[in-house]
């Protein structure tokens, strides 16, 4: 089985925290409007404005990670939405650079990686909405060893981390109030298979990969979640330059229905969009049905819902939750805003035309 966040891709497409992820050079791309192709939805309803074409650039591979996209372009929710075709384009890949260049209507990364574009770049894009509620690292030990379960357990423990999230480990040191001295780091790659053989107690990880290979080799997993302890930050974020916020409206409204109307299915059913993942989007991957069934659930029953969704609906992003992002990005050196990372208009918008989305759970 493929390790989807391990050796064989990086995860330095999924999370872009140090600030010179993004040159200069990012900003002055043209806007060429150019689309590529990958998953099609066939022409839009008679009666439905079109919408034209769109691209969706994922910032992973096709796995149960985009359920809720696949579940939308499979039951016809692009379509509906008036769009002759939506291309949803699998990274890995830094999607700040393919929204600003007009490659992709909509990105999807994270708070860490769109701001620290904002913050080192000035780039002209924005936060519209979040799959995740909670962010999904986690600091990845097992029972046997390790079993480091709160920040005090932490202490005297060997923690494999990966140059890309070094940032971020260190504001989650910061913000704990540990020191160098207190957790022992040693640089790795993306294979937990030093944590798992016991070379090292802790690994920087995801609920919804490292996680889940411990777990299905039965090693008991034991997770100190970054969200739960200092660092609260969305992910899986919508992210769209402030030029298609402002003259794309429509399409980009478009796309929010269609992905609501998707997340709502893939949470109802998580089993089949796990299927869906498999025997379709990512049928030559090597996935496994027993792991992207374990994270389909993972995401609809720990990630993509919260209190706030259930009240305002689907990719909401409370006031609070903004204020925590920016918190976190500042404890990683990074400076901004609310309003220069976030744009919930759209949204905003979106379920004031079509309240009954809100009601995902009905």
């Amino acid at each position: 089985m493929m390790n989807t966040r391990g050796s064989i891709f990086s995860r330095k497409a999924k999370l872009r925290v140090a600030q010179g992820v993004a040159a200069a050079a990012v900003i002055g791309l043209a806007l060429t409007g150019c689309s590529s192709s990958s998953d099609t939805s066939s022409s839009s309803d008679s009666g439905t404005k079109s919408l034209g074409e769109a691209t969706i650039q994922l910032s992973w591979i096709k796995n149960a990670e985009f359920m809720g996209e696949f579940m939308a372009d499979s039951k016809g929710y692009y379509t509906d939405a008036g769009f002759t075709k939506v291309s949803l384009t699998p990274g890995p890949s830094a999607v700040e650079p393919v929204v600003i260049s007009n490659k992709a209507l909509m990105g999807m990364g994270n708070a860490i990686s769109t701001g620290t574009v904002i913050a080192s770049e000035g780039a002209p894009i924005k936060i519209i909405g979040t799959t995740y509620q909670k962010n999904p690292f986690t600091i990845l030990s097992l029972k046997a060893h390790g079993n480091i379960s709160t920040v005090d357990e932490m202490k005297g423990k060997t923690i494999g981390v990966q140059a890309s999230n070094l940032n971020l480990w260190e504001a989650f040191l910061k913000i704990n109030n540990l020191k160098d001295t207190d957790v022992k780091m040693v640089p790795v790659e993306y294979d937990p298979t030093p944590l798992f053989n016991g070379e090292v107690d802790g690994w920087f990880s995801y609920l919804t990969n490292e996680t889940l290979d411990a777990e299905i080799k039965g090693l008991d997993p034991v997770t100190l979640p970054l969200a739960d302890n200092g660092l609260p930050f969305v992910a899986e974020t919508f992210t769209a330059t402030d030029d298609a916020i402002k003259n794309k409206r429509d399409e980009l409204k478009g796309l929010l229905i269609a992905e609501i109307k998707g997340w709502t299915a893939a949470l109802k059913d998580p089993d089949a969009a796990a299927k869906y993942t498999v025997d379709t989007y990512g049928k030559d991957l090597g996935l496994t049905l027993e792991k992207e069934t374990k994270q389909a659930e993972v995401q609809a029953n720990d990630l993509v819902v919260s209190p706030d969704t259930v009240k305002n609906g689907l990719f909401t992003i409370s006031k609070t939750l903004q204020d925590q992002s920016i918190t976190t990005l500042a404890a990683a050196g990074i400076d901004l805003t609310a309003d220069q990372l976030f744009d919930m208009s759209l949204l905003t918008e979106v379920y004031k035309e079509h309240p009954e989305l809100v009601d995902y759970a009905k």
